[in-house]
């Protein structure tokens, strides 16, 4: 137990049917993400006339929090199975802010990053359509606003998405989010419309975040891996999100496109260019990092006469990484070794709650920080987001 409470940098809402329709523009309403409620109750998730990676919204039949914490951590005897499904209709925790509010006093959690469910799931889907995307993610952003807000009631921290596909309206809804309050904001991991995220193309995003001090953060999304990685190795890109193969867990989602990402912002010397950018890793795990930091020093090294998009490299190019990075690991991930790995003030706790692959309370995420001396401990739990978010945090001695 600790006695002071968390900053919790990965949690999550289930949205409701009209988080892109309540406010998009009106020549958009019947081309953007929409739910269609069937007879069994079930909200079908369309794009135009096609159903989307996430194909039924995910608040509405969903396993309970914490449902796999018994398989991925293991030693909990009374973690709930993954048979017990919920919904956001029998929880209002789930999807009101302030039901989740009176949830977080009772869990002893002072503040959250709050994050998506659906909404990470639908750019790559949306990318054939430039003004569809932006459209679309201007009405997201927008009922992300007036429903959970960006932080300034000290406690949800909700992160507006946002996109590359083009610089120019990428600009636009920056400042706009920005000027309405948000403490971070979220990209997509992967490549962009054929281009590194790291490419110069985008230095005026990468300028005005780092002016901003606000942190980018790249979460778990549907990064379009298995439409072109996944058909080179036999699979269906168009599987939805819950028959994903055992292969394409493996090689499109979670891990991969995110440690490219990190790859290409690092060789295309992104922290080169933009000393003060801050990167946060949100439920990507953490098992890659100490080869992600062998692999981009070698690649350096051997790449050196080559040509350098982003500028000339460091010496070691994962020093630079290294310092611009905050992870937050999976719950079952090793932290002792990510904090040596990465050090104590780059790494943060997230319990994924509500997601049943996450914790079934954050407190439990204590017992992994068990033999972290206490001031180490507090910084994962509570210091280093509440740093990151603006957050004054207090040490008693």
């Amino acid at each position: 137990m600790v006695d002071y409470r968390l900053v919790d940098a990965d949690e999550h809402y289930y949205e409701p049917d009209d988080c892109f329709t309540r406010h998009i523009e009106a020549r958009y309403r019947d081309e953007t993400i929409r739910v269609q409620r069937g007879d069994d109750g079930l909200g079908r998730v369309f794009l135009k006339d096609r159903r989307t990676f996430m194909s039924v919204m995910p608040g509405d039949y969903a396993s309970a929090p914490g449902a796999l914490q018994g398989l991925f951590v293991g030693g909990v005897a009374d973690g709930f199975t993954h048979r017990e499904i919920v919904t956001s209709r029998d929880h209002p925790e789930f999807s009101e802010k302030r039901a989740r509010l009176a949830l977080m006093d009772e869990q002893g959690v002072e503040a959250a990053i709050m994050l998506p469910t659906l909404g990470v799931a639908v750019e790559y889907e949306l990318r054939h359509d430039v003004d569809l995307t932006y459209a679309s993610l201007r009405a997201f952003n927008r009922w992300l606003e007036e429903d959970w807000g960006y932080g300034a009631d000290g406690r949800v921290y909700g992160v507006p998405m946002l996109s590359l596909l083009d610089i120019a309206q990428a600009m636009t809804e920056l400042h706009r989010v920005l000027d309405a309050g948000a403490r971070l904001v979220h990209l997509c991991p992967g490549p962009i419309g054929g281009h590194s995220p790291a490419d110069p193309l985008f230095d005026p995003f990468w300028a005005t975040v780092a002016d901003a001090g606000v942190p980018v953060v790249f979460h778990v999304s549907n990064s379009g891996y298995n439409h072109f990685y996944g058909t080179l190795w036999s699979e269906n890109g168009d599987n939805p999100s819950h028959q994903q193969s055992p292969l394409q867990w493996a090689l499109c989602n979670t891990e991969r496109p995110l440690v490219d990402t990190l790859t290409a912002l690092t060789l295309h010397n992104l922290f080169g260019r933009h000393p003060r950018v801050r990167i946060v890793s949100i439920e990507n795990g953490a098992s890659w990092l100490k080869a992600l930091f062998k692999t981009v020093d070698k690649a350096a090294a051997l790449g050196r006469r080559g040509p350098m998009i982003g500028g000339p490299l460091p010496s070691k190019p994962s020093e630079a990484l290294a310092e611009h990075l905050w992870v937050c690991p999976f719950p079952e991930d090793d932290v002792v070794e990510l904090i040596d790995a990465l050090g104590a003030d780059h790494v943060l706790f997230g319990s994924d709650w509500p997601h049943p692959e996450g914790l079934r309370a954050p407190l439990d995420y204590t017992v992994a920080l068990a033999s972290c001396d206490p001031a180490v401990a507090r910084k994962v739990l509570r210091g280093n987001a509440a740093e990151l978010l603006g957050i004054r945090d207090f040490v008693v001695a």
